[in-house]
């Protein structure tokens, strides 16, 4: 019979809260030393995706959990894009892999308070999703939930052995190089919130969400990057680690360093900000670098490759040449504009931290 070990402890010894590990860190304390009993494992925690050997090819295997009131708001959220964004955030982390999602499952607990018509709305955004990405849904379970809505999506994908990509595969020189632009979903987030609470306080305002197109577009509705396995192969060349970016450029660089045990840095003039991103965090009075570093959902890819690739990358347009790799005695800074070192801090999402 199981014990609580909380009962067991002492009255007034210190219990150790959520919000103090983190939640990265009580990842790594809840599967520090699992034992690997099959072959086939090849990669379990720690990646964007599992990695299993069917000797022919390799499997990936990925899940992500969205609660409501965590991480997302259907104030502002229309059920439609969750159920876009739902399968987008697990396709990301097989392309993080260089692999090709393939199937999903969804998985629900729903409240009372939705309708059928409400769930017909948000499987249509999910059947939007498995038409653009050609995956196939198969399976899922449902459930009721007294809190509101539970989403859990699982994503099945497959790799090719030589092209999977994994977040320690960098060394010291390699360049670090991102996709697209960053920041644009954080400044999307900003203006939903502001007009939730101008509709809170007089619900009679309509939302003022014009000229604001491409950042909430970039937070509803977002796309994952598998087109980059084609141009990786196009190139004939691979990155040497890889991420995508869901928690904010600099908690992802991090990510990498630690995996590959490397020092970085990052030089901000070089991180892609689009204007839209740039004009709405100065009218919120945000340095726009900062939303690139910890606003997170941009699910761009982040990835280092090696020097000797840098002509093979240099020209193409969406993929940015941002820093470069170091040794890790020479830590993870961030090199201003105004030429100055800083130390790079993860300050992006963090789903255990106190709110």
């Amino acid at each position: 019979m199981y014990e609580n070990k909380d009962k067991k402890k002492k009255e007034g010894e210190h219990l150790t809260s959520l919000s103090e590990l983190g939640e990265f860190g009580l990842i790594d304390r809840l599967t520090q030393n699992l034992p690997v009993y099959n072959y086939g494992t090849l990669k379990g925690v720690g990646d964007d995706a599992a990695v299993i050997d069917l000797k022919d090819k390799l499997l990936l295997l990925s899940t992500d959990l969205l609660i409501e009131g965590i991480h997302f708001d259907l104030t502002y959220t229309p059920l439609k894009h969750l159920g876009y964004k739902s399968v987008i955030v697990n396709l990301s982390d097989i392309a993080a892999m260089n692999g090709v999602p393939k199937q999903i499952t969804v998985s629900l607990g729903i409240s009372s308070r939705f309708s059928v018509e409400a769930l017909d709305e948000f499987y249509a955004g999910i059947r939007l999703a498995c038409e653009k990405y050609k995956i196939d849904l198969v399976g899922g379970d449902t459930s009721s939930s007294v809190t509101g809505l539970l989403i859990s999506v699982t994503v099945v994908g497959e790799g090719v052995r030589e092209e999977i990509v994994y977040r320690n595969g960098a060394h010291s020189g390699d360049l670090i190089c991102v996709t697209g632009d960053l920041g644009g979903s954080y400044a999307g987030l900003l203006v939903l919130k502001r007009e939730k609470e101008v509709f809170k306080a007089n619900p009679d305002m309509q939302p003022e969400l014009s000229g604001n197109e491409y950042i909430l577009g970039r937070q509803l509705k977002p796309e994952a990057r598998t087109d980059m396995l084609a141009l990786f192969r196009g190139v004939g060349a691979f990155p040497t680690s890889m991420i995508d970016i869901s928690d904010g450029l600099a908690s992802e660089t991090l990510h990498l360093c630690k995996q590959s045990g490397t020092g970085c840095r990052l030089y901000e003039e070089k991180i892609p900000i689009h204007p839209d991103t740039v004009k709405q965090a100065r009218e919120f009075g945000i340095v726009p670098t900062v939303c690139a570093l910890s606003g997170g959902e941009d699910y761009e890819l982040l990835f280092t490759i090696r020097q000797e690739d840098y002509d093979k990358f240099k020209d193409i347009a969406g993929i940015s040449i941002i820093g470069h790799m170091t040794s890790p005695d020479d830590g993870e800074m961030l090199i201003t504009t105004d030429g100055k070192t800083m130390e790079l801090t993860a300050q992006g999402w963090d789903a255990m931290r106190k709110r």
